[in-house]
């Protein structure tokens, strides 16, 4: 069930058998010269997918997250922290209204992390402040640190996995998208690793894009075994979350 093809009766018929409700967030941002640069969104979008068939209601996908180091390749988009803090917690807000108290953000960008665990603290606070027994349950799964997830990493890629630009996370993507797969050449197959700073310093310390990963590993069946595996971990945390 998605809140964006739903009327606002069959919302209102939802809440009275559940007051969850799952956001998919990620990034626009580069992934390398075969990754897509919706790729954050599109992973737990994907999983999102499955958690509606199985009658859990998921809300509208944040597609733009916290990608300022990546701006130094064309296409990227990205908000400021406070930005991105004042949407998250809108979106809670407003869905807490309508009688939501049970949020799941399953999120598909590390860099969203920080801000989205900080937009939860102010949404407490605010209500702790007005001693208001609001009963808000919110956890942030990236789905990427599942632990059925983490362990077909290990499987497939150990540490060729890296850290962006992912065969993991392409992947998945091309599992959903299947006429969307690029096939490049990457040189050095294996990106180098290391740290980095602005987006100056991403763009001449890693030019194409990729941070310690080896991309063109993916394919189409991987995907769909980090679709299983993303689904199952989803739902784990969900179970937790709503029997709380």
């Amino acid at each position: 069930m998605k809140l964006q093809q739903s009327t606002w009766p069959e919302v209102e018929a939802y809440l009275k058998e559940s007051k969850g409700i799952v956001i998919p967030i990620g990034s626009t941002e580069q992934h390398g010269p075969t990754g897509l640069i919706g790729t954050d969104a599109i992973c737990p979008e994907t999983i999102a997918q499955g958690l509606s068939e199985q009658g859990i209601l998921i809300g509208p996908t944040l597609s733009i997250g916290m990608a300022q180091h990546h701006l130094g390749f064309p296409g990227t988009i990205t908000l400021r922290p406070s930005t991105l803090m004042s949407v998250i917690k809108d979106v809670i807000m407003s869905l807490k209204g309508h009688g939501f108290r049970q949020f799941l953000f399953l999120n598909g960008h590390g860099g969203n992390t920080q801000t989205t665990q900080a937009a939860f603290s102010e949404v407490f606070a605010e209500h702790s402040l007005d001693r208001e027994a609001s009963n808000l349950a919110m956890r942030l799964l990236n789905w990427f640190q599942g632990p059925r997830v983490r362990s077909l990493i290990d499987e497939l890629y150990a540490s060729a996995d890296g850290n962006h630009a992912t065969p993991s996370e392409i992947a998945l993507t091309w599992y959903a998208y299947p006429d969307q797969i690029r096939d490049v050449p990457l040189t050095p197959e294996q990106a180098p690793s290391g740290e980095i700073r602005d987006a100056s310093d991403y763009r001449r310390r890693f030019p194409d894009g990729r941070i310690g990963s080896k991309p063109q590993l993916a394919s189409v069946d991987h995907g769909r075994q980090f679709y299983e595996a993303g689904l199952a971990d989803a739902l784990e945390v969900w179970r937790s979350l709503t029997d709380s």
